[in-house]
């Protein structure tokens, strides 16, 4: 397979690589400053494509190197974040225009990086400093809630029906969250963990994956993680000699994705 972006390769660092929910296009984002869409075609049997991935459009961002873009559910909408702004933008795709949301009343953080869309997409989770985490309307981009975890919060994840939050801190305790109440419903700690670094909730709800600067991701059952302070994982994989900080199920809950930024090719399926 040729590059997906090999009409437009960008000039600094790729933060971000990301499918479109439903259409054959494929996004690209860094430190370059840019969003860009390109087409994928199929490969299969009876029509050998992807020859060339046209590039479909791309936006910049002036001063803004991007730290994080994410589609909306619905694939109207690119969401992306600096790497050093309290601001963010939204491109609507339908109507091509580039939305600044300079201030979101009531949150109060010196930049904001880190964010999740909720499966339904009624919800964006924004990852502040100090253990505090923001919900937004996706619809309106403005304030719902704020909920604080003890320490430093390094990742969340929705469970696949949008109800909870599972969040992750850098001290390796996990809380899990009622959107609806914003309360805290349970919270444990990740056997063995020196420092949080990611999570996944899987799609069939049955497994949460978390994974520490030590390179060891532990897997365990969702029914365990809502009842026991201590729970012991179904299993530990120690692949990794870096700092995990990227897990991901795939969609039928068959492989688990490790991965790490800190070296080349470091990338497990499970």
């Amino acid at each position: 397979c040729l590059p997906a972006n090999q009409e437009r390769f960008a000039n600094g660092k790729l933060a971000t690589v990301q499918f479109h929910p439903s259409a054959q296009v494929v996004m690209t984002a860094g430190h370059d400053r840019s969003v860009s869409l390109f087409q994928v075609n199929n490969f299969n049997l009876y029509c050998v494509d992807g020859i060339r991935n046209p590039r479909i459009q791309s936006i910049y961002l002036e001063s803004f190197p991007i730290y994080k873009a994410c589609f909306s559910v619905d694939g109207e909408q690119v969401i992306a974040t600096g790497t050093h702004h309290k601001m963010f933008f939204v491109y609507d795709m339908m109507s091509g225009s580039i939305i600044p949301i300079q201030k979101v009343r009531g949150v109060e953080e010196r930049f904001l990086r880190n964010f999740e869309v909720s499966p339904d997409g009624s919800f964006m989770l924004l990852t502040g400093t100090s253990g505090y985490l923001h919900l937004l309307s996706m619809k309106t981009k403005e304030l719902i809630g704020t909920m604080k975890v003890n320490g430093r919060c390094t990742a969340s994840a929705f469970t696949p029906d949008s109800s909870k939050i599972y969040s992750y801190s850098k001290e390796g305790e996990v809380f899990i969250w009622d959107v609806r109440s914003r309360k805290c419903l349970h919270k444990f700690e990740d056997e063995g963990s020196l420092e949080g670094k990611c999570i996944a909730v899987s799609k069939n709800n049955q497994y949460v994956a978390c994974g520490s600067a030590s390179g060891v991701v532990n897997l365990y059952t969702t029914d365990v993680c809502l009842k026991e302070n201590h729970p012991k994982p179904v299993k530990a994989i120690m692949n990794l000699v870096t700092s995990a900080t990227c897990v991901t199920f795939n969609p039928t809950t068959e492989i688990l994705a490790v991965a790490s930024c800190e070296t080349d090719e470091a990338v497990k399926l499970v």
